[in-house]
């Protein structure tokens, strides 16, 4: 068996992971970096935008039910994550709004990645992809690295000081998304890479590590029903950001959540309706200002109904509301029902009326036709759920206050930062991987974590 001892093991070669190795070799530190697929990077190369709230203030009131902690030192240590991208000569563009409350730049996340991978290289580091990792190694209660076994098949120990789990979550496994998501979860779509599939949990967990809240909740979006994400260019060409502007519909002929607060958050919503499925209906003015338009500034906008259609989606164009009525029947929708509901919405927003559930935001009735209907579905990204952390990225014990001497995890597999609310995923997992490879550097694992 082959071995090698280094300040720091990272297991996950993605965002959090990448970020974590990378600023620990650039302070002179020693890292191998272990990812089981054949190529580094993770769902971080499918993303292109860097953001989150900008104050405390903002992220707690959209995020009231996370770590405090958590929240404060992802916004306290955004800046210095952008300045980091900046120095490794990738650029961020000027800031832009992203979903109403927070502000990020546009970056090419496959430069950066691959940046951080060539750092590592250029600096004599270790990177082993495709490589497992079987177990964690422990002597005292204390994380001394992993046993790894190498794509030839051989086994191979890696000693650390300090050892970063950073798998990207586990959305990628339909059990643990049932198990710890919701039981329709199993059947959802992946909007992600293949590869993360609770292997970090599994990892802390044996090492007596916290898992968080079991409806923390996922972030994702919804997309067409019955279309396969599996194609990652469709993660954002068929992902229906404009719910937040449409009515959704279950089938019952229901509305259940007020839309305008994210499609995001509409997408947890409808896991947890009857099959998981829901027609959306748009009119003419949300077809004209955001099915077709830009989604985020700097991002051209595509005509995604047409998209869908294209893609083999059930997607109709209605003349009128009265069309509805003649909805097929193998849709499965009471389309009598989902007519006399638009046209009650439009009732209440015309005079100003409360609806239930209620509309904060687009108060505008959908009163020009055509109408464009498509049956959505949620499609999942990443994880909330998973191994509590502290603001300095070490995991927490589920037996004691502390934490787990030498472990470390940031990214998806880190829990606690968000509860059934989102203010970005890439900027936690560069945050917190830096906050792990500056635990790395200036810390010393104890049996009393201190």
């Amino acid at each position: 068996m082959g071995a090698e001892t280094v300040d720091l093991l990272v297991i996950g070669g993605g965002m959090a992971g990448l970020s974590a190795a990378a600023r620990v070799a650039a302070e002179g530190g020693s890292v191998v970096l272990v990812e089981k697929a054949g190529r580094t990077g993770g769902s971080a190369r499918f993303a292109g935008f860097v953001w989150t709230a900008p104050t405390t203030e903002v992220i707690r009131r959209v995020n009231p039910d996370g770590d405090p902690d958590l929240a404060s030192a992802l916004v306290d240590g955004f800046a210095d994550g952008v300045a980091w991208i900046r120095s490794l000569g990738v650029e961020c563009s000027p800031p832009v709004p992203v979903l109403g409350f927070g502000r990020g730049h546009q970056v090419d996340t496959n430069h950066y990645l691959d940046t951080c991978e060539r750092l590592l290289r250029d600096h004599g580091q270790g990177v082993l992809t495709g490589t497992r990792v079987r177990s964690l190694l422990m002597e005292n209660g204390v994380v001394k690295g992993a046993d790894c076994l190498l794509p030839d098949g051989s086994a191979h120990r890696i000693e650390a000081t300090w050892t970063l789990l950073a798998t990207g979550g586990f959305q990628g496994d339909p059990q643990l998304r049932a198990e710890h998501v919701h039981p329709q979860a199993a059947h959802i779509g992946l909007r992600a890479n293949p590869h993360s599939r609770g292997d970090g949990l599994a990892l802390g967990r044996a090492a007596g590590a916290a898992f968080g809240s079991k409806d923390a909740g996922f972030y994702g979006h919804l997309m067409p029903a019955g279309v396969s994400p599996a194609d990652p260019a469709r993660f954002v060409d068929l992902a229906l950001y404009y719910s937040e502007h449409a009515l959704l519909f279950d089938t019952t002929g229901e509305r259940f959540t007020d839309e305008t607060a994210g499609d995001h958050l509409t997408t947890m919503a409808l896991l947890e309706r009857p099959e998981a499925r829901g027609l959306l209906v748009a009119d003419a003015r949300v077809h004209r200002e955001w099915i077709s338009a830009s989604y985020v500034e700097g991002i051209p906008g595509v005509d995604k109904f047409q998209l869908c259609h294209r893609a083999g989606a059930r997607a109709a164009v209605a003349d009128s509301l009265e069309d509805f009525a003649s909805m097929p029947e193998e849709w499965g929708y009471p389309g009598a029902t989902i007519r006399d509901r638009v046209e009650e919405f439009n009732a209440a927003m015309s005079t100003g009326a409360v609806t239930t559930p209620g509309r904060q935001l687009d108060r505008h009735p959908l009163d020009e036709p055509p109408y464009y209907v498509v049956e959505a579905a949620p499609a999942i990204t990443f994880t909330f759920g998973g191994l509590l952390i502290d603001a300095d990225a070490h995991v927490l014990a589920a037996e004691t206050d502390g934490p787990v001497p030498g472990l470390l995890a940031a990214g998806a597999d880190a829990g606690g930062l968000y509860r059934r609310a989102y203010a970005g995923g890439l900027a936690p997992s560069l945050v917190f991987g830096l906050a792990a490879a500056r635990t790395a550097l200036t810390g010393t694992p104890s049996a009393t974590g201190s």
